[in-house]
């Protein structure tokens, strides 16, 4: 009894020896290295697990060419395999998709935005004080910040211009007012009654509203072929409610960089810049979403760096090393400045923070302290491809943050890498 128990002990511990051991050996982690599926751009270079030479591994449509045992080029447009064989045994297959080549021109370009909302947004409450007391209408009718009105009595609210004289019109009616309000994805009715301000004798509503938003940042990249463009890297939220905004339609244009607020250590730093809404519009704003702003430019833009489209890099091309950002420190001049990528994460969907970068450049950390707010956008570039933008700063770190990786930003802006298929894995 005794004996067998030991062998029991004996086996166990080979067989956990063993689990330990066996994916450590070379050839088993290259095995375990080998992706389902690899998504790329035309001619570029794939390099294939060492298995040994008893391992060979062919590609099975004429997508993809073999360079020597290890290596393929990805040669046209199209989907192929390459196949893993022992002894004329398959052992693993990989799909590959090979997409089309990719240029854009890399931003850099320091931006205003204007962006008007849909509806109006409910940003805050105040008391009004009447003649029978303080009275809070919004309150009242269950209003919420953050809430969008995008109704009042029937009538579309395009701006704040319109609400006052629907308000006014139901006070003196003493009418309550048919709210359409948006609430995180949601639409509901409410009823709210109009009150008079026993100063001024104006109806009032008892609510904080907004119906527009501004600010900086920094372009991103622009396709010559659809006028389409990128920036800012992230979603623009209300600087009060904190919730993505909601827009109606908006503009970019040209800003200047009057100066800098250098960042330190849980104090980000910030861009100060100048623009005129009127006189120095760049294009439209269509989209804001958690990869930046969209839309479409008027003219060509160039950047006195990179006047000429240049290829993109797909999440799974970008590796950890040297790469360089395009931005402006000073006026309406980009810079090219270089930082490390710490990490990249090869997404197979689209996420947010792909990247976590590091400012290396001497002379940007001198006068920034590493990376600030109005930077966000700012291109990435390594090995002569966009591989993404500037995102964030690190609050306990001014040197260091994330970054998004291009290809989720074109997809964004609804450039298609492929027609049958515009995500990589």
């Amino acid at each position: 009894m005794r004996q067998k128990q030991i062998i029991r002990i004996i086996t166990g511990f080979v067989l956990l020896t063993a689990l330990i051991t066996i994916p450590l050996l070379t050839p088993v982690k290259e095995y375990l290295s080998i992706p389902n599926k690899i998504v790329t751009f035309q001619t570029s270079s794939l390099h294939t697990a060492d298995l040994g030479k008893a391992v060979k591994v062919a590609a099975s449509e004429d997508s993809v060419t073999a360079d020597n045992h290890h290596n393929f080029y990805a040669t046209m447009p199209g989907k192929d395999k390459l196949l893993y064989e022992l002894a004329g045994l398959p052992i693993k297959k990989t799909d590959v998709s090979v997409l089309k080549n990719k240029k854009v021109i890399p931003g850099g370009q320091s931006i205003g935005v204007q962006m008007h909302t849909k509806g109006v947004l409910v940003v805050g409450h105040h008391v009004v004080k009447t003649d029978k007391g303080d009275v809070s209408p919004g309150e009242e009718a269950n209003i919420e910040v953050g809430d969008i009105i995008l109704k009042m009595d029937g009538k579309d609210i395009a701006s704040m211009r319109d609400v006052k004289p629907i308000v006014a019109k139901a006070g003196e009616e003493h009418k309550p007012l048919q709210l359409t309000v948006k609430r995180e994805g949601e639409t509901i009715k409410t009823k709210l009654h109009p009150v008079k301000d026993k100063k001024d004798h104006d109806y009032r509503i008892g609510l904080f509203i907004r119906d527009s938003a501004a600010g900086i940042g920094t372009m991103t990249f622009y396709d010559p072929e659809t006028k389409k463009y990128g920036a800012l890297g992230h979603v623009i939220s209300d600087m009060d409610t904190k919730k993505p905004i909601e827009i109606n339609d908006g503009t970019i244009v040209k800003s200047s960089v009057t100066s800098i607020e250098k960042g330190s250590d849980g104090s980000p730093g910030e861009k100060q810049a100048k623009f005129s809404v009127k006189e120095d519009r760049m294009g439209n704003i269509t989209k804001n979403s958690p990869f930046g702003i969209f839309g479409k430019l008027d003219d060509k833009l160039g950047n006195g760096i990179y006047n000429k489209p240049i290829p993109i890099a797909l999440a799974n091309e970008v590796k950890e090393g040297p790469a360089k950002i395009l931005t402006v420190l000073d006026g309406e001049k980009v810079e090219e400045f270089d930082i490390e990528i710490i990490s990249s994460i090869p997404q197979k969907s689209p996420a947010t923070k792909g990247m976590v970068i590091e400012i290396t450049d001497p002379k940007l950390l001198k006068k920034t302290g590493g990376i600030v707010q109005g930077m966000s956008g700012s291109p990435i570039i390594q090995d002569g491809k966009i591989i993404g933008a500037v995102t964030h700063v690190f609050v306990n770190d001014s040197t260091s943050g994330y970054g998004v990786h291009i290809e989720w930003m074109m997809e964004e802006a609804g450039i298609k890498l492929n027609q049958s298929e515009t995500k990589a894995s």
